[in-house]
């Protein structure tokens, strides 16, 4: 089992959201969250003054999946989806999952899935 974050830009939620759907990926976690990479922030100016924003806005995906080849379909899904070719486009990390216990039946693994 594979637990799949990624970090994207919020406009591009619905387009990520369409193309995990198409390539049979069902479930996923949705998080507003701020962070910064390479960008470092940016300046805005807002009624004549200038400020800096340190953390960028993005939203946060968490998907898990039975196998390696779930994982790859939402990969390639994500990343397809995601692309604008400008910096902060995002980041797809990819984890191994050891155990699941679905909470309402105490089924587990692959079967809670």
């Amino acid at each position: 089992m594979k637990k799949i974050e990624a970090i994207i830009k919020p406009f591009k939620l619905d387009d990520v959201k369409e193309a995990l759907i198409e390539a049979g990926i069902e479930g996923m976690t949705i998080s507003e969250v701020k962070g910064y990479g390479r960008q470092q922030g940016h300046s805005e100016l807002y009624r004549g003054a200038e400020y800096v924003v340190e953390f960028i806005p993005k939203v946060k995906i968490e998907i898990v999946v039975s196998s390696q080849k779930f994982a790859d379909l939402a990969i390639n899904a994500i990343k397809n989806a995601a692309y604008t070719g400008k910096i902060g486009d995002g980041k797809i990390f990819v984890h191994d999952i050891s155990h699941v216990i679905r909470v309402r039946t105490g089924e587990t693994d692959a079967d809670a899935l």
